[in-house]
């Protein structure tokens, strides 16, 4: 049996876009071109491999078995490239990143690895978590960046740093809170603004908050951090926020508000993850070293600017106050 590289790379392409115009434009070939290496590949199988139907194609159950043994052949493939061409040694290092952290993470990060070896031949992918772990799975990507652990023994996963959650939200809504109603659990779940469905924060917040989102009477959901900052900052609802989004977020939209909840303060552990079979001696090693550089700077400005505020509030109310509010001019 002679099956080429190209025919089973062809075959997954097509087994994910299940239509044979997208398959051809995620590889860059023409449409009768994918079509004659899958012919090609069906009678060297010596079965029909998809069915071909008016709105696309059908894996088989011939296909549906060649697809999970060509995703093992092409991780292999890929680890083998990895292995041959290590990243800063002229190795391209394809890395991902969750869209609650690339935002405020990459533009401390990049100056810093674009300094080193590591970061010269280095390509980003910004999606959500499940997504990010499938393509490391199958050797798409080397490293990513999550927020919750990764499920499995065939990840390796390094913390990076602590990213604490805070509350946002209009000066007058944060006015309107008293001290219980800060208390993660005591919130009202119809003031909650949340991620949709899919992204890690919003999940993180509800469950601080030990809710569901049947239980939320405010059905609002946003695709990114910087929508749902936005609404809150017209009055639209409360938001959790993150430390490292805290200075870019409030200086898109000025009148939002953050405080921080009582202790202990909810927070996200940031990790970087890779394969557990890739070595990552080297490259990997220093790519947590700058990634948790830039995280710390980012937190530490944050609580930084949190003991500030806190100190003016005090002078000026002669104890601390229930909550720290935002006035033009003041850091949160």
């Amino acid at each position: 049996m002679n099956i080429t590289l190209r025919q089973l790379r062809y075959f997954l392409a097509l087994a994910e876009q299940a239509h044979f115009t997208r398959a051809a434009e995620q590889i860059n070939v023409t449409q009768p071109a994918l079509s004659m290496q899958i012919r090609q590949l069906e009678a060297v199988i010596g079965a029909p491999l998809v069915e071909r139907t008016p709105a696309g194609v059908v894996l088989t159950p011939q296909g549906r078995a060649l697809q999970a043994q060509a995703a093992g052949v092409m991780a292999a493939l890929a680890e083998l490239e990895h292995a041959m061409r290590a990243p800063g040694q002229g190795g391209r290092l394809m890395l991902g990143m969750i869209p609650t952290v690339a935002p405020y993470l990459l533009p401390v990060a990049l100056p810093l690895l674009r300094a080193r070896d590591v970061g010269r031949d280095l390509h980003l992918r910004e999606a959500q978590t499940e997504r990010l772990l499938d393509e490391l799975a199958g050797g798409r990507l080397d490293a990513v960046v999550i927020a919750s652990p990764p499920e499995g023994e065939g990840f390796r996963a390094e913390p990076l740093f602590t990213d604490r959650f805070l509350l946002a939200g209009s000066a007058a809504r944060i006015a309107q809170l008293d001290e219980r109603a800060i208390e993660p659990r005591a919130l009202d779940p119809g003031q909650l603004l949340l991620l949709d469905e899919g992204h890690c924060l919003g999940d993180q917040a509800l469950e601080v908050c030990g809710l569901t989102r049947q239980g939320r009477r405010l059905d609002l959901g946003a695709a990114s951090l910087a929508t749902l900052c936005r609404l809150a900052a017209q009055g639209m609802g409360l938001t959790f926020l993150p430390e490292i989004a805290l200075a870019q977020e409030r200086a898109a939209a000025p009148g939002l508000t953050a405080i921080r909840f009582p202790a202990p303060q909810p927070a996200r552990q940031v990790l970087l993850v890779r394969r557990a079979a890739t070595q990552g001696a080297g490259w990997f090693d220093e790519l947590v070293q700058v990634l948790s550089d830039a995280g710390r700077t980012l937190t530490e400005a944050a609580r930084g600017q949190g003991r500030g505020n806190r100190s003016r509030n005090m002078a000026r109310r002669g104890r601390l106050g229930r909550h720290i509010s935002h006035q033009p001019g003041e850091d949160t």
